[in-house]
């Protein structure tokens, strides 16, 4: 399913020497995912090992388990600044360096302020990844399979989510729960240096963003990238286009102000915002805590958590195959659906039924759905219809969105899965209802990307819509 996926994303490509710097391209996005993915997982099967380590009470443990997003929403802004300033690819360099520091940071801790330290410096990385990887592949990427490569870098992600709820698994047989206690969870951390490596070791040959190069006036060295994917006259086309949507200059914070650009950043922050709230890491983050809640012991909870990873992965390589297919829109209403009635399942067996086997499919049904659509679409959509004058700084107000809703979930669900008045039945209930306002906003108000070139997607949110134009043909269409 993997190489079907990869086949369907680079069928189209024009050149087979084309195939080398795409690849670099996509290994890099896909890379700077895995770390996102990686770090995002490795606290999972850890908290509850740091938690008897350090003897953290329920506001401490929701400490740990938010400490690294404290880091990802300046790194968001940092992400967006940087890349606009030096570009793509060098921002990425300081993104690795952070990852390796912090993994080696996690696995040495004395005390626990240290530990939270070293998880905020993995929390900066992870929002400049959020931030820069989708951008660098979507200014990189053909229009014909943009949705296709732009969808590695949430596969990166989630294969990242799985290899490390596997690892966690793993590590944590080879001992006791004192030895866990003990060494366990510096492993589960620890480990991150490895793939942090291989980031530092792609990023030297990788191109940079031959859009980025253009905005700087850089137009020999942005028509050089070009042509190792493209033909000669698709570069002078494609140079053509950016020159007449794109300024020659970095953009600044007031221009997030801009009319003009005032709506389809609306969409972007929307669509992330929604992606938090809706739970998806209440279960990333805490499903070994959910799990062990519901009855389930120790033991079978990490299997558990290592099955919900191996769903994500497989349904990302779903969207993966039909994003450029069926596009983004069908994707997400689809799967808004899903996951609306199964987080109501979820919401139901917990109130009612805690120790049903049906827990376990209805999370699952709800992963299957995230991965689909909310997980990779917002990531891809922000970096097609965010016009090219605010892009880096877009994209960075999208992830510091995206952290934010994430910290708010992370850091209040212990306490709220603990407090009598609330419990787990009402907190799904509400991400159920987070879900249900995303499909209304998809419905009215995301528009349809696939095989449009980011200038075409910036000059139709510019163009004027016919007053008399019907409401339902409207909202299918790009405005």
């Amino acid at each position: 399913m993997i190489m079907r996926g990869l086949r369907l994303a680079t069928e189209r490509m024009p050149a087979i020497s084309s195939w080398h710097a795409l690849a670099r391209v996509s290994l890099v996005a896909a890379t700077g995912g895995f770390l996102f993915g990686y770090d995002t997982a490795a606290i999972n099967g850890a908290n509850q090992l740091l938690t008897a380590h350090f003897h953290l009470n329920a506001a401490q443990e929701g400490r740990a388990g938010a400490s690294a997003i404290l880091g990802c929403i300046p790194g968001a802004l940092l992400g967006g600044l940087v890349s606009d300033r030096v570009g793509r690819k060098r921002t990425l360099l300081l993104c690795a360096l952070l990852f390796l520091i912090s993994g080696v940071g996690s696995a040495i801790p004395a005390t626990f302020a240290e530990f939270l330290s070293a998880r905020f410096l993995g929390g900066l990385a992870i929002g400049i990844a959020s931030t820069v990887c989708p951008l660098y592949v979507g200014e990189c990427a053909p229009a014909a399979t943009r949705g296709g490569l732009g969808t590695l870098f949430q596969l990166g992600i989630v294969i990242g989510i799985f290899l490390t709820l596997y690892l966690n698994d793993f590590i944590q047989g080879f001992g006791d729960l004192a030895w866990n206690s003990a060494y366990g969870w510096r492993w589960m951390l620890g480990s991150e240096a490895l793939p942090a490596c291989l980031l530092l070791g792609l990023l030297p040959g990788a191109p940079e963003s031959p859009r980025w190069l253009l905005q700087r006036g850089r137009e020999a060295e942005a028509r050089e990238t070009l042509a190792q994917w493209a033909s000669r006259a698709a570069v002078e086309s494609e140079v053509a286009e950016v020159r007449a949507v794109t300024p020659l200059a970095a953009g600044r914070h007031s221009d997030l102000l801009m009319a003009r650009v005032r709506r389809p950043l609306i969409v972007a922050l929307g669509l992330a915002l929604v992606q938090q709230l809706s739970g998806i890491n209440a279960i990333l983050y805490y499903s070994t805590r959910i799990f062990t809640t519901a009855g389930v012991g120790i033991s079978d909870a990490f299997t558990a958590t290592v099955l919900v990873g191996l769903v994500n992965l497989i349904f990302t390589l779903v969207a993966l195959i039909f994003m450029d297919r069926v596009g983004r829109r069908p994707l997400l209403l689809l799967g808004l659906t899903a996951q609306m009635l199964s987080l109501s399942a979820v919401a139901w067996l917990l109130g009612t039924h805690a120790h049903n086997p049906a827990l376990l499919v209805a999370v699952l049904v709800f992963i299957a759905s995230f991965a689909a659509a909310l997980g990779p679409i917002p990531w891809l959509l922000g970096s097609e219809i965010l016009p090219a004058v605010i892009r880096g700084r877009g994209m960075a107000a999208m992830a510091l969105t995206v952290w934010v809703g994430c910290y708010v979930v992370a850091q209040t669900f212990p306490m709220l899965n603990d407090s009598p008045a609330i419990g787990p039945a009402k907190i799904f209930g509400i991400y159920a209802v987070v879900s249900g306002v995303g499909l209304l906003f998809t419905y009215w108000l995301i528009p349809e990307t696939k095989e449009r070139t980011l200038e075409e997607i910036e000059a139709s949110w510019c163009a004027q819509r016919p007053k008399t134009q019907p409401l339902l043909t409207r909202r299918r269409q790009l405005p």
